[in-house]
């Protein structure tokens, strides 16, 4: 097999011209196989559609002496991710808490092993959780159980299911795989950038419990771990708060997969010894653009057109104090949403369907802060300080959660928003125009004056006056990083803990292949 990369088509041609571009490349009359490996946009120039295929000729060896180009090579088999050999279930169960990215592969490995873990979630099923949500984004009454970070599939099944990560792992074709099969898009498996968009991604959650039940696995929905007991350094057991109340779980092996907004879980942890450390993250605001706007300064001649999908973008600058602004989980054709998990706070966060057909593209616009920001002292700082920036946008926003919010121009003039421009707010319940300087830390403020006309000269139309600033996004990542040695434990014995909400992670596939590494480093213990 021969690969064939940097193969550049307009938005004009139809992948079928691939197999012609390649046989005049390879000056052979025939192709026996032709496989598209990836799939990606350059935009850069004149926007085209860029290619890696795999194909199988007669006479290879002949082939590959006869061309002479960069771009042809032989092609290298991936190595496939091996799971780990099947094991005699012990007599204590495995226990998983969180049904997130990490939570959900982690137990798909256990239970693939053979070893029936349970598996604790305190929010709802999908299927409930989605209706949880829309009342809270129609209504502004907020369920503390199930919202937009709590329930089956983490805070990533609300935020369009980007599975784009900048690590490499083996792990990762397996969870794509996985979640093709359970209904995802297949063009996940060669898009530079996968996406799977929130609602197809709710429809892959329910396929992956699923598969989880016919393997053994005991799912426990509304079911929070609210206490644990150790002896002599190690895990005894633990308690769980279910809908008929509190109970005993004996447990030797419990992966913490808790996700980044678990606070309670958290300040349980510290409570009970658990080591932890605070950690650096980021906070801002959720800005949101026309994406035709955006299309325009990305592909110039060819916006809008239907051979090329919603565009996107990706910003950092760094500024003269050291600190950095950049952009975070841009949603093409998406919303920003009220992602708030806790009474009188407001928190953005961005989703987007599979078809990115709305109206705006929106993004985190992030500030990075460290523990010496945070104003206090502790591994729990860092929750204080994001507690305090979204009660403060709570109440800049009048209550009732909705958001306060001001266009890039009048924050860059340094007077209030009075009405919004072309580009229409989407957050819901509503916003407040009003002066973000009222909810904003000053230096997060100060970085966003500096930063935003720097990425406007980047991005063409990113600091245009009537862009729409949201606060507050505060969820970026964890505050929080529970340590963990070689065999991923903690220095309590029998805990594991893993992906975004340990510190150990940064997105859907990132956080799933920490939960699968979680899992074998328990099989091994075992």
């Amino acid at each position: 097999m021969l690969k064939i990369d940097g193969l550049r088509l307009s938005p004009d041609e139809e992948p079928e011209v691939l197999a012609s571009r390649v046989l005049r490349l390879l000056k052979v009359r025939e192709l026996q196989d032709l496989r598209i490996l990836r799939r990606s946009v350059d935009a850069r120039g004149e926007a085209a559609l860029v290619y890696t295929v795999e194909v199988s000729v007669a006479n290879e060896n002949a082939v590959l002496r006869t061309v002479r180009s960069r771009h042809v090579s032989r092609s290298t088999p991936e190595t496939a991710y091996r799971l780990p050999a099947a094991a005699a279930a012990p007599g204590v169960s495995p226990v998983v808490t969180g049904a997130g990215p990490a939570g959900l592969f982690c137990a798909l490995v256990l239970a693939k092993a053979g070893l029936r873990p349970i598996l604790l979630e305190r929010g709802r099923p999908v299927e409930r959780r989605q209706a949880d949500v829309e009342t809270f984004w129609r209504t502004g009454t907020l369920d503390l159980r199930s919202n937009v970070q709590f329930g089956e599939g983490g805070a990533g099944a609300f935020s369009g299911g980007k599975l784009n990560t900048g690590t490499r792992d083996l792990r990762h074709r397996f969870i794509l795989e996985m979640l093709v099969s359970c209904g995802a898009p297949e063009d996940i498996l060669i898009d530079a950038k996968p996406h799977v968009g929130t609602d197809k991604l709710h429809t892959a959650l329910i396929a992956l419990r699923r598969e989880l039940l016919a393997l053994g696995a005991d799912i426990r929905f509304e079911s929070q771990l609210t206490d644990l007991q150790t002896e002599n350094g190690a895990l005894s057991g633990i308690t769980v708060t279910g809908p008929r109340g509190a109970y005993p779980l004996p447990c030797r092996a419990l992966v913490l997969a808790p996700g980044h907004s678990a606070r309670d879980t958290f300040e349980l942890l510290y409570a009970r010894g658990v080591p932890m450390e605070a950690k650096p993250f980021a906070v801002g605001v959720r800005i949101e653009h026309r994406q035709s706007d955006i299309d325009a300064a990305q592909y110039r001649q060819f916006a809008g057109h239907p051979g090329l999908p919603a565009s996107s973008y990706q910003l950092v600058c760094h500024l003269p104090d050291g600190r950095s602004a950049y952009s975070f989980c841009v949603c093409p054709g998406g919303e920003v949403v009220a992602a708030a998990s806790e009474s009188c706070g407001v928190v953005t966060n961005g989703m987007g369907e599979f078809a990115r057909d709305r109206e705006n593209i929106n993004g985190a616009l992030l500030v990075n802060v460290t523990p010496e920001d945070f104003g206090g002292e502790g591994p729990l700082a860092g929750i204080a300080f994001q507690r305090k920036l979204e009660r403060a946008a709570f109440r800049l926003g009048g209550g009732g959660y909705a958001a306060p919010a001001q266009l890039v121009g009048d924050f860059l003039s340094g007077r209030p928003s009075e009405r919004a421009g072309r580009v229409i707010p989407s957050y819901r319940p509503s916003v407040l125009l009003t002066d973000l300087r009222q909810c904003l830390p000053p230096f997060v403020c100060q970085a966003l004056l500096e930063a935003l006309p720097l990425l406007g000269r980047k991005l063409q139309g990113y600091d245009a006056p009537d862009a729409v600033m949201t606060a507050v996004e505060s969820r970026s990542s964890s505050p929080v990083r529970i340590p963990r040695d070689e065999t991923y434990q903690s220095a309590v014995r029998g805990l594991f803990p893993c992906g975004e909400g340990a510190g150990y992670a940064g997105g859907i596939l990132s956080a799933a292949s920490d939960g699968m590494r979680a899992a074998e480093h328990l099989i091994e213990q075992l």
